[in-house]
């Protein structure tokens, strides 16, 4: 269940489609839910996080983000790297690793650092 809800959270980050990602965000993440990495402190919500996934797509052209490991999980929080780079590619240009925290079947909260 945790590797599927953070496939879907990725699936999120690449998602091109505003009206489609804000849809898919609704399943993934709580209403009230929380984003922070060393770009944005503090998104709250579903509007904030999508706004600023949009403006950084616009950044990424057509990379794509991967899961990588997932490291560990316990209780209602987990920890996972990420890749992000060209689909179909073994070489990723950014990594990094996200903690993630759970609220029942969806996510609460999630930081993240850059690779």
């Amino acid at each position: 269940m945790i590797d599927d809800l953070i496939g879907k959270y990725l699936d999120v980050w690449n998602e091109r489609d505003a009206a489609a990602r804000d849809l898919l965000i609704k399943t993934v993440l709580t209403d009230d839910s929380v984003y922070s990495d060393p770009d944005y402190a503090g998104l709250r919500g579903h509007a904030e996080l999508s706004e600023a996934i949009g403006r950084a797509q616009e950044n990424f052209g057509d990379l794509v983000f991967t899961l990588g490991t997932l490291i560990g999980a316990h209780h209602d929080t987990a920890l996972f790297t990420w890749r992000l780079g060209a689909p179909g590619s073994d070489t990723p240009v950014a990594t990094g690793y996200d903690v993630v925290e759970f609220a029942g079947d969806r996510i609460s909260r999630v930081v993240g650092f850059f690779g």
